[in-house]
Formats: structure tokens, C-alpha cells, sequence
């Protein structure tokens, strides 16, 4: 999330519109952790929302959003499943409504996943199948930094890895991990 609302707001500072939908904070929530980065200023659209019906009705006012952020997978749902959210079933049909609008308008989607303690993304692998990157973002609590690589990348390597250091300000790159 951290990362993510940094991207929201360097993104949103040169002109783009960026939407941040959160399913599991409040708008006021989210607007601390940005106030927390620096990021505060920036004119990313904040809502709290789970429905994706709702969610791509919101977006699809106004001028075509460039980044929405889906916080997370394991609270949307769609009205055309019945079944939890989190749900094979649910991940599936909202998924592929995600799919559509993003491939309909050619705005980016990224939707946030979080990770069980055994260290595998939480929800339905079949979500995996369906996007064109996976990205894991791992650290441990007692130390500062970060890393962020791929997994799956349908236009380019998975070879390479980001490295940041989480200080007060947020996150920032490395720029030689060696060190």
C-alpha cells in the first residue's frame, strides 16, 4: 500500500488520472497514510468501495482513469456471482469484469493481493492466469528494506528485482543493493 499510494501520487502530479479504490480501509484512512508519505497533495481519487459494479460505474465518469488501484482482491465481489467474497467463483466473474474494462479502455489496473503465512497469495491462483504481471513485494518487519519482483511478466524478463528502504518518508529506492 505503500508503495502503491508513492506510484498513485508521482503518477497523479504529472497529469494522470489515478483512482485508489480501498476495500478494507476507510477514505479517511488512506488519506492519512498518504498525508504520513508526502503524498497527500497529489490529486489521486480516493474511495472506499468492494462492489466492482459500483466501483466501474464510479471510474467510468469523467475523463478515462490512466491507474486504478484495487486494495483488495479478497473484498470485491460482483453482483452477477452469488457466492463470498474471495470465492473461486467471485474471483473469477469480477476478475474477468476488471479484464474487460481494462482492456475496453486501456487503463492499467493493479490489484492488491496479500500473502498467507506460508508465504502464497492469498485467494484463487486462477487470478494469476488471468493478469499480465505478478509482482510480490517482501520484507521482513525488522529490517528496512524491501524487495519487489516478478513472477509472471507477459512483456519482459523476470530476472530483474527492486530493492527499496522503508524510512519515515516512505519508501525509496536502492540504488546498489550490495552495499
Amino acid at each position: 500500500s505503500t508503495l502503491l499510494m508513492q506510484a498513485a501520487a508521482a503518477l497523479a502530479r504529472q497529469g494522470h488520472r489515478v483512482v485508489y479504490v480501498s476495500g478494507e480501509e476507510a477514505v479517511a484512512q488512506v488519506r492519512l497514510r498518504a498525508q504520513r508519505l508526502g503524498a497527500a497533495d497529489a490529486p489521486v481519487e480516493l474511495a472506499a468501495e468492494t462492489n466492482v459494479e459500483d466501483i466501474l460505474t464510479t471510474i467510468g465518469d469523467g475523463r478515462r482513469p490512466d491507474l486504478v488501484i484495487l486494495d483488495s482482491i479478497q473484498t470485491l465481489w460482483t453482483d452477477l456471482a452469488d457466492s463470498a467474497p474471495g470465492t473461486v467463483t467471485q474471483v473469477r466473474a469480477w476478475a474477468q469484469a476488471v479484464v474487460r474494462y481494462a482492456k475496453s479502455t486501456g487503463a492499467a489496473i493493479v490489484l492488491v493481493g496479500h500473502v498467507t503465512k506460508e508465504g502464497q497469495i492469498a485467494g484463487p491462483k486462477l487470478l494469476e492466469h488471468m493478469v499480465d504481471v505478478v509482482l510480490s513485494f517482501e520484507g521482513d518487519r525488522h529490517t528496512a528494506y524491501r524487495i519487489l519482483r516478478s513472477s509472471k511478466n507477459r512483456f519482459g524478463s523476470t530476472d530483474e528485482i527492486g530493492v527499496f528502504e522503508m524510512g519515515e518518508g516512505g519508501l525509496r529506492p536502492v540504488a546498489d543493493a550490495s552495499l
